[in-house]
C-alpha cells in the first residue's frame, strides 16, 4: 500500500516481532491444542502442515487467518469424552461436591500463614528462575555437576564455572541466583500476586473481567506478559474484550499463564474455596479457556483450603472441588493423587508426566495440565516439607519457576512462615521487586498486612449484612 500524500509504502516486518505477535507462529501447536480440546479439525491436518511449512510473511499470515476461521467454527468431535465449559455457571454444575473441613485460624496464625504464602511463593520462584526453560536433559546434568542432585538447595552463581556454563546451550550466566540477588527479582509469577492485590484494592472483590483487562493496560507494558497473556493484551489494545480476548488468535489459551495468577484470591478467602475460585475465574477468562481457566481456579481454591487444613490430600481435593469433574485437568490430577496413594514412586510419576507431555515442545512444556500435575506431585511426594517440595517441583523440569512458586505458596500458607527455613528466606530479604508501574519494590510483611485488611474487611461487611 502507498500513501500518495507521503509517497511511502506500508510493509509489515515480521522478523522483528516475537511469536506472540503473530498468529500462529507455531501452527502445529494450534492443531495439537484443537485436537486436545476435542475440536473436529483432523480433516484439515494437511492444511495445517502446509501453512506450518511456509516462511513467516504475508502468505503465511493470510493462510493463518483461514486457520483461525476453521478453528473458530469447529464443533466438538462426537466421540470426545470430556465436558469442558467456559461459563462459570456450567463449571459449577459439573463440580464433584467435595467440601473442605477445617478450622479458621486465629488472627495471629492467619497473618503468619499469609506471610508464609507470600514468602514461599517468592522462594519457590527464585529456586526455579535460573533454569526456567532448561529441559530435563539439561537440568539433570547441571544439578549433578554442581552436587545438587536430587535437588536440595538453590543453584548458585558461584558454582557455575566457565566450563560448565559452556556445556549447556542454555544461557546460564546472566540469570538471577540466590547468592547474588537482594530480594525476589522481577518475575511475572510474583508480579501477578502484587497486581491482583491492586485489582482488589481498586475494584473490590466483585471485580469484573473487564476490570482486570483495564488494570493490565494501566499497570504494565506488553513485555511484562507472556504467551496467552501477551496475546490477550494485544487483543485489549485492538478493542477485543473478554471473553473474546481469550479466544481470538490465541494458540496459548490452555497454557499455564492463568494458573500462576490466582494466588491472591486464595489468600483473601481462607476456608472458602468457592469464593476464591469465583474471583480466579473472573481473572482467568480474559486470557484463557477451559483447562486454562480451571488451572487458576484450582490453585486459588487450594490456597483457600491450605489456610484451614494441614492435609495435603484435602487441599488438593478442595482445589479440584471447584473445577469440572468432567475435565482433563481433573482427571490428570486425580491420577497423580491415586497413583501416589497406590504406592507409585516419584520416579515413576516423573516418567508418566514426561510421557504424557513433551517438554521439548512449547505446547507441552507450558501447558496448564502438565505443570499442574507437577505441582500436585511435589505437594504429595514432598510430604509437607517446604524445601523438599519446592525442590521436587523444580527438579521435575517443565516450567520450573512457576511450579516452584505455586508449591511454595501452598505450603507457605499451610505451614505459615515458620515452616520456611532461614536458608530459603535469606535471599528474598522480605522484598519483591516488580515491574508494575508506580509500585516497584514491595515489602512482603507490608503486603501480608494489606492482605489481612482485605480479609478482615470482608468479614466485617458480611457480619453487618
Amino acid at each position: 500500500m502507498i500513501f500518495k500524500s507521503y509517497d511511502s509504502e506500508i510493509k509489515t516486518n515480521y522478523a522483528n516481532k516475537d511469536d506472540f505477535f503473530r498468529y500462529p507462529a507455531d501452527v502445529m501447536a494450534e492443531y495439537n491444542q484443537c485436537m486436545e480440546e476435542g475440536l473436529d479439525v483432523e480433516g484439515y491436518k494437511a492444511f495445517f502442515e502446509e501453512v506450518a511449512a511456509l516462511p513467516i510473511g504475508e502468505e503465511k499470515t493470510k493462510k493463518s487467518d483461514e486457520i483461525f476461521a476453521i478453528v473458530a467454527s469447529a464443533g466438538l468431535r462426537a466421540d470426545y469424552p470430556y465436558n469442558e465449559p467456559n461459563s462459570l455457571q456450567k463449571i459449577k454444575e459439573l463440580r464433584d461436591g467435595y467440601e473442605i473441613k477445617g478450622n479458621m485460624p486465629d488472627r495471629t496464625t492467619l497473618y503468619k500463614k499469609l506471610l508464609g504464602a507470600w514468602t514461599g511463593r517468592a522462594c519457590g520462584c527464585l529456586l526455579g528462575k535460573p533454569v526456567e526453560g532448561v529441559r530435563s536433559n539439561g537440568l539433570i546434568p547441571l544439578l549433578k555437576a554442581t552436587g545438587n542432585y536430587p535437588m536440595h538447595r538453590y543453584i548458585l552463581r558461584a558454582e557455575l564455572t566457565e566450563e560448565n556454563c559452556a556445556d549447556y546451550k542454555y544461557l546460564l550466566k546472566n540469570k538471577a541466583y540466590a547468592d547474588i540477588v537482594d530480594g525476589m527479582p522481577v518475575d511475572d509469577d510474583t508480579n501477578y500476586v502484587v497486581l491482583s492485590q491492586k485489582i482488589v484494592e481498586e475494584y473490590g472483590r466483585a471485580f469484573k473481567p473487564t476490570d482486570v483487562a483495564s488494570a493490565w493496560l494501566k499497570y504494565q507494558s506488553v513485555y511484562s506478559y507472556f504467551t496467552a497473556e501477551r496475546v490477550a493484551y494485544i487483543n485489549f489494545i485492538n478493542c477485543i474484550e473478554p471473553p473474546a480476548s481469550a479466544m481470538y488468535k490465541n494458540v496459548c489459551r490452555e497454557w499455564i499463564g492463568a494458573q500462576i495468577r490466582g494466588d491472591y484470591f486464595g489468600y483473601i478467602c481462607p476456608g472458602d474455596p468457592e469464593k476464591a475460585a469465583r474471583m480466579a475465574y473472573n481473572d482467568a477468562c480474559i486470557s484463557h479457556v477451559k483447562n486454562g481457566i480451571y488451572g487458576e481456579m484450582f490453585v486459588s481454591a487450594m490456597l483457600a483450603c491450605a489456610a484451614v487444613t494441614d492435609s495435603i490430600e484435602a487441599i488438593i481435593l478442595g482445589g479440584l472441588s471447584q473445577i469440572p469433574k468432567t475435565s482433563r485437568l481433573y482427571e490428570s490430577v486425580m491420577k497423580i493423587l491415586n497413583d501416589y496413594k497406590n504406592g507409585v514412586s516419584l520416579d515413576e510419576c516423573y516418567n508418566y508426566i514426561h510421557s504424557a507431555y513433551d517438554e521439548h515442545k512449547s505446547h507441552g512444556w507450558c501447558h496448564t495440565i502438565s505443570n499442574a500435575m507437577i505441582v500436585v506431585a511435589a505437594l504429595l511426594y514432598g510430604e509437607g516439607d517446604f524445601g523438599k517440595s519446592i525442590c521436587t517441583a523444580v527438579g521435575m523440569a517443565f516450567d520450573t519457576d512457576c511450579n516452584g512458586a505455586t508449591v511454595g505458596s501452598v505450603l507457605g500458607m499451610r505451614g505459615g512462615i515458620d515452616c520456611i527455613d532461614d536458608y530459603w528466606q535469606k535471599p528474598i530479604n522480605n522484598k519483591i521487586h516488580t515491574s508494575i508501574f508506580g509500585v516497584g519494590t514491595v515489602n512482603i510483611a507490608e503486603m501480608s498486612e494489606k492482605t489481612m485488611e482485605h480479609i478482615v474487611l470482608v468479614q466485617v461487611c458480611e457480619y453487618e449484612k
